[in-house]
């Protein structure tokens, strides 16, 4: 049996009065990404820094990679804070030829994949420039390369998209994308629910240090269903029994049911219909904006 990438369970950190932390409990596997989620000031840093042992946690338990963290695991994990860290006087190349050295590579492998890598993220001409000459886009790109240089096993990305236009989003993503294609853990904190809706398996949703959503995303958006249905069809949409509002939209029909009639229900009466041909019928998806804003909005009130 594999062991996990990351188990957390019943994990607490108190600060003075503060509860940053509370009873958090949450796995990730190989070749998946989770998506950390949760307003400012909801426990997500501290839970990062408890898992890279940066702080101990007051009580709980935290298995890295199949136990608990040594330093030889550390070389075998990625962490991409919110915050950039690299030196700001040193060239890129030094940068990234000193860092990968740092994580166990040899001088000759750390040049090679640092070339590999540069060209992918189209930094190679940038090479012999000083940190604090790169652009905002360009630094987001090199705090990049030198947080996965050495093909971590567990990647802790904070913000990843930051400063970064369309083109070098969909970049950073083709890496991470092959980063979970070759078995990498991946855990992606990021304010930005589209990103997450497109790239993550699963989501850990945090409020004021605890856990309030985890699961897959069909089974979260499950949990959230609407009581609209988005039909397209030839016939007649009149007295439709279970329906409180029809609107017309381009030819297609939004329905709202009544609160005690299921999706399925209305279905077999539309295809049950004389003259009815059913051509869509589907349920509208309330988006991950929606359901965060919901969730944290009604546990603050």
């Amino acid at each position: 049996m594999v062991d996990r990438a990351l188990e957390v369970k019943n994990l607490s950190k108190t600060y003075a009065s503060v509860q940053a932390v509370d009873d958090l409990s949450f796995t990730l596997e190989h070749g998946e990404i989770l998506g950390l989620l949760g307003p400012n000031g909801a426990g997500k840093t501290t839970t990062i820094r408890m898992i890279l042992d940066i702080i101990k946690p007051n009580s709980g338990h935290i298995a890295v990679l199949g136990g608990p963290m040594s330093e030889a695991k550390k070389a075998r994990i990625g962490y991409l804070p919110e915050e950039r860290g690299l030196y700001p006087s040193m060239t890129l190349m030094d940068t990234l030829l000193f860092l990968g050295q740092l994580k166990g590579l040899s001088r000759a492998d750390a040049n090679q994949r640092i070339q590999r890598m540069l060209r992918q993220v189209e930094l190679w001409d940038a090479r012999e420039l000083k940190i604090e000459a790169l652009s905002r886009g360009m630094g987001q790109k090199a705090q990049f390369v030198a947080a996965t240089l050495h093909e971590p096993e567990l990647v802790i990305i904070d913000e990843p998209f930051s400063g970064l236009d369309p083109v070098n989003t969909r970049l950073i993503k083709e890496l991470l994308y092959g980063l979970r294609d070759r078995g990498a853990a991946i855990i992606m904190s990021t304010h930005q629910m589209h990103q997450v809706e497109e790239m993550c398996g699963r989501i850990l949703l945090m409020n004021r240090g605890r856990r309030v959503l985890y699961g897959s995303l069909d089974d979260v958006r499950r949990q959230f269903a609407t009581n609209v249905i988005e039909v397209s069809l030839q016939g007649e949409m009149d007295d439709l029994p279970g329906v409180e509002q029809i609107t017309e939209h381009n030819g297609d029909y939004r329905l709202v049911l009544e609160e005690d009639v299921p999706p399925d229900e209305l279905l077999k009466r539309l295809v049950n219909r004389d003259g009815v041909t059913v051509q869509r019928f589907e349920q509208v998806q309330v988006s991950l904006d929606e359901i965060f804003v919901h969730v944290v909005g009604r546990r603050e009130e």
